[in-house]
């Protein structure tokens, strides 16, 4: 499968991928998401656009990739079923191939009682799995739901996300290859803390084959401080931060912290290369887009291949 897709060209090639994000502004400030891109450009392979993501009204995805892609970034779609059904959904989907976004990563989304709109009503017509096939039919067999032929199908390089630390932990591997069938490429973690638990994760989906049919980045998130570092391993459902982690940021001094945060960081993106079947990274500096050049340089991952 080819696609117009520079990102599938990279891990084509053979390279290990790079990966950010970038979460649109809550309004309607251009500059601030052109800002947040400034600092991705050129060392980064594609960058994901989040949607409303934590259930908090921003600045829409499809709107905000066709301002990085006029920026000079490769933008990869972010779309939840959370807010759409599916005529919304194959809609923006044609709107977005349109403006010449040609990644999508298809997730349920954060649950809209966690966001500031609580009193919305959750749509979920589809579930990510099943958003998967409807965008992997309509890219091969040029269909929509229901069977209806499309006039100029969109070529995505379609990705899904994964979280290997959430309950069931049985249960991870399993769904990941529910939409490795589905027809996802490349699959995307969440924040990688515990490398035990993740490196158990990779096993399991290596002797299940899934990593000779589908391209995984290791999601990696630079801790800024202690309290970031509690809060996600008690606020945030499904992450897994260890104790020994917290011990660490906690033991350096208050201003020390974001610099060891990153150097934490830097080991773990050096770890996760090891791996058999990692094929890149997914970076999620949140707010802290500015640190992305330093992390990848000290990574040795600053230098993005030309395809």
């Amino acid at each position: 499968m080819k696609t117009e897709s520079r990102l599938e060209k990279v891990l084509a090639a053979g390279h290990f991928a790079v990966t950010a994000e970038c979460g649109p502004p809550k309004g309607a400030d251009v500059a601030a998401l052109q800002a947040k891109g400034k600092h991705l450009l050129g060392c980064v392979d594609a960058v994901n656009v989040t949607d409303n993501q934590t259930a908090i009204v921003r600045m829409s995805s499809v709107a905000a990739c066709a301002i990085l892609k006029g920026m000079g970034h490769e933008p990869v779609l972010q779309m939840v079923t959370r807010d759409r059904n599916r005529i919304a959904l194959q809609s923006d989907l044609f709107g977005a191939y349109g403006l010449g976004v040609r990644n999508v990563l298809c997730l349920t989304g954060d649950h809209q009682c966690f966001g500031n709109q609580k009193e919305a009503v959750g749509v979920f017509d589809l579930d990510s799995i099943q958003l998967v096939k409807t965008v992997r039919d309509m890219r091969d067999n040029g269909k929509i739901i229901g069977g209806e032929e499309i006039q100029g199908p969109p070529k995505f390089f379609i990705g899904a996300a994964a979280n290997p630390f959430a309950d069931p932990h049985w249960w991870r591997v399993v769904r990941l290859g529910k939409k490795v069938e589905a027809g996802a490429d490349f699959i995307q973690t969440q924040c990688v803390f515990n490398l035990d638990r993740f490196g158990e994760f990779m096993g399991q989906a290596r002797d299940m084959g899934l990593t000779e049919s589908v391209k995984i980045f290791a999601g990696i998130t630079p801790i800024k401080n202690v309290g970031m570092a509690r809060y996600m391993a008690n606020k945030v459902a499904g992450m897994d931060v260890p104790e020994e982690l917290i011990k660490r940021m906690a033991g350096v001094p208050k201003e020390k912290q974001p610099a060891e945060g990153i150097k934490i960081a830097v080991e773990t993106i050096q770890q996760v290369r090891e791996m058999e079947g990692i094929a890149g990274i997914h970076l999620m500096a949140i707010e802290w887009e500015a640190r992305v050049p330093e992390i990848l340089e000290a990574a040795g991952l600053s230098k993005r291949p030309e395809v």
